[in-house]
């Protein structure tokens, strides 16, 4: 019913039971309004006048029993005796006194203080009940009427999913949304009278992807919540940061890969996990999401995660990988620079990410350029700076010039980024070692076969590896950029050798190639991270304008290049055909054919002459045009913007966070029979499975119920996990209730 305006007017939160008839109610009287005029008004306890009313409006034709039962939630049985009574004994009936029945009291003074004690206990009015022999509705009746008292982890039974619908539905029906079921917090929170939602959990069972809480610990432990508040901000409103990013770690790991899939689900049950009433529809997700990103806040936070991280483990921040990942961008909102993406072996145009990751792939943290500027340049002007001031346990000068061998940590990265004169920069200038395979090794000679040994190489994920392996120095570069080397090599079963180049002087070479060959970590963790945590799709939708200062290539230089290789190729031709020309000459008896390959050859050298001038114009004018140029310098159909960033880069963080969670948890799971593609399987199936969220308010707990898997073997390990989990002793925030887990089914 549409909320009449012009006087009189209803109370505002008068409840609609058909387009005619509505009810206001409070704590103390419920009046009942036909239009915008009162018609009937009775205590909220009087149970007999609201039977006879509401008949009345049936019997009248006002409203329909559905109206009635739905409304008030009551049965449909209580509706059809009140309108029998009406119709056949009137509205006296109603009102008749109920003849007493004159019996014992069954509540005696001790045993109401025995069935009190059970209570106390949380034993459940079934229990209690049969306890003393006698009815549940009974045992009902002492407890409103005030006689006993249940205690508040008693008082509160677990819904089912089905009521939690149902009571999801009428919320919406109140005109405050799906699930909105807290109106008086959020009230509050929009005319800015709370700090946000208190976090409340209630009883639920068969809650979806319920088994997703236990990944809090670990979420938790790898820094989710550290610092958000001090460097995203406070948000304003219903939901808090803290709501928020659990939010966004709960939808990597369940694999809601974006912001819009969360449509597909309930809102109350993602509310439930989160110990709200509902979790925020995608509009107001995205806008408190940008208001976490914005001023460069969530680069902020980021970069305050990424050194915990190096500095919480100091052995794995010691040898750090590098590589670049292109994002493919398939839009036609802008036009950014195309570049080479090796897994599709094509030109596409996209945004390139470099990632630093560990030995064994998690991720510390991500450097976007939007125009590439190549690896080397980026470890120069954007990893290597950060990564002096933010690496643990470097040695000291004086021990660095103790020990000419000595580094102070290591950069491992792949072919891309082989410069023998980086190499030598980055030891002469800031004793820092590189690792990385060898390039244009078509003219080495392949080592003796006898130099080749078989070792035990212990790789960093602690598996054993045999590979056969010699080294000896070698001297890469020329001129200035000379360095010599350590090269160790391995022979493969076909008999390639596979060679590897290293600044790192004071490891031994089977150390050396276990963290060359352990690279392919880092290709398994973009691989992994595509398919699982969706990190190519677009976080947020607009293109912002490139700054002008930013140097960018030379689309002049970059058409001359163009033109030069391809008088290059036609010269090589030509060239080619002058020469088979040359070699296959017409003899000079036969005048015509002779003529006509002189003819021939003579165009060719024509052709030759008129290439070669115009090769070494072109080659004169790359000279004398600049490689680069800043953006503001180039024409404006050369000019494109820059996807935004903001979202993006606050979400990257939470998906680091959520995949080193994942590994840490994967490694409480793995043995000899479950290895870590199996372990992170299970660990998959653990985050979509059901589970039942149980509070226990009196004892501080906050129990999360799994329902088993249906091997035995798996509940095994999840039984595993959970006690280690449970060791943890998290508190879950915004409450003061540890968590405990535990396995609804244990089977084997």
């Amino acid at each position: 019913m549409t909320q009449q305006l012009i006087l009189p007017t209803i109370p505002q939160g008068a409840t609609e039971i058909n387009h005619l008839v509505c009810v206001w109610r409070d704590e103390t009287r419920w009046t009942y309004y036909h239009g915008c005029h009162p018609v009937f008004t009775h205590p909220s306890s009087d149970l007999k006048q609201f039977r006879f009313f509401t008949s009345q409006l049936i019997e009248a034709g006002s409203c329909k029993p559905v109206d009635i039962i739905r409304t008030f939630g009551i049965s449909k049985s209580s509706v059809d005796r009140s309108l029998k009574k009406l119709r056949e004994e009137g509205p006296a009936a109603f009102f008749r006194e109920r003849p007493i029945r004159r019996s014992g009291n069954v509540f005696t003074p001790e045993i109401l203080k025995q069935a009190q004690q059970l209570l106390d206990q949380n034993f459940s009015r079934g229990d209690v009940a049969k306890e003393f022999g006698i009815k549940t509705d009974t045992l009902r009746k002492a407890i409103y009427d005030g006689r006993l008292h249940e205690s508040s982890g008693a008082a509160q039974q677990p819904t089912t999913k089905s009521a939690r619908d149902v009571k999801d539905a009428r919320a919406a029906d109140d005109h405050m949304g799906t699930a909105c079921t807290r109106p008086e917090e959020r009230t509050l929170a929009s005319f800015g009278m709370s700090d946000g939602a208190p976090v409340v959990f209630e009883p639920c069972i068969d809650v979806p992807n319920g088994g997703v809480l236990c990944a809090l610990p670990a979420l938790l432990l790898n820094g989710l919540l550290d610092g958000c508040d001090q460097l995203l901000g406070r948000l304003k409103g219903y939901y808090r940061t803290a709501h928020i990013l659990l939010l966004v770690a709960y939808m990597a790991l369940c694999r809601i890969k974006t912001t819009e899939q969360i449509r597909g689900y309930s809102p109350g049950e993602l509310g439930n996990l989160l110990g709200l009433d509902r979790v925020p529809e995608v509009r107001c997700l995205r806008y408190k999401m940008g208001q976490l990103s914005k001023d460069d806040c969530a680069g902020a936070w980021a970069a305050h995660l990424s050194k915990r991280w190096l500095q919480d483990d100091p052995d794995a921040s010691g040898t750090l990988y590098i590589d670049g990942h292109v994002r493919v961008y398939h839009g036609n909102l802008t036009k950014p620079p195309k570049r080479f993406v090796s897994r599709d072996r094509l030109c596409l145009r996209g945004t390139t990410d470099y990632w630093v990751n560990d030995a064994i792939g998690r991720p510390f943290f991500v450097v976007e350029k939007v125009v590439d500027p190549g690896m080397l340049k980026t470890l120069k002007e954007d990893i290597v700076p950060r990564l002096l001031k933010d690496v643990p346990d470097q040695p000291s000068q004086q021990k660095l010039d103790s020990n000419p061998h000595l580094c102070r940590f290591i950069l491992v990265f792949d072919r891309e980024g082989y410069s023998p004169g980086f190499m030598k920069e980055m030891w002469q200038k800031h004793r820092i070692g590189c690792v990385t395979y060898k390039k244009f090794t078509g003219k080495d000679k392949d080592w003796p076969l006898e130099t080749f040994r078989n070792i035990d190489v212990k790789m960093p994920d602690g598996e054993l590896v045999i590979m056969r392996l010699a080294e000896q120095g070698s001297q890469v570069g020329s001129g200035g950029k000379k360095i010599w080397v350590r090269e160790v090599r391995k022979l493969t079963d076909s008999g390639h050798q596979t060679s590897l180049i290293s600044t790192a002087y004071d490891l031994p070479h089977d150390d050396l190639a276990a963290r060359m060959f352990s690279r392919w970590c880092q290709e398994n963790f973009f691989r992994y991270m595509m398919r699982h945590y969706a990190i190519d799709l677009i976080a947020e939708y607009g293109a912002d304008d490139f700054p002008d200062t930013e140097q960018v290539v030379n689309p002049a230089r970059r058409e001359l290049e163009r033109t030069r290789n391809s008088l290059n190729g036609k010269l090589k031709n030509r060239r080619a055909k002058f020469v088979f020309q040359g070699l296959h000459s017409e003899p000079e008896k036969d005048t015509k054919e002779y003529k006509k390959w002189e003819k021939e050859k003579a165009e060719l050298l024509e052709e030759i002459e008129l290439f070669e001038c115009q090769l070494d114009e072109v080659k004169r004018q790359i000279k004398e045009t600049p490689k680069h140029i800043s953006f503001g310098e180039l024409e404006d159909k050369d000019k494109f913007q820059r996807l935004r960033p903001g979202r993006k880069q606050l979400i990257d963080t939470v998906r680091m966070v959520a995949y080193r969670a994942e590994t840490a948890m994967a490694s409480l799971l793995r043995n000899k029979t479950v290895d870590t593609a199996e372990a992170r399987q299970l660990l998959i199936d653990l985050f979509s499975t059901e589970a039942d969220i149980l509070p226990d308010k009196d004892k501080k707990i906050l129990r999360v119920r799994i329902h088993g898997a249906s091997r035995p073997a798996a509940n095994r390990s999840l039984d595993k996990l959970l006690t280690h989990l449970n060791e943890s002793e998290v508190i879950y925030p915004g409450t003061d209730m540890r968590m405990c887990y535990e396995l609804g089914v244990k089977k084997g």
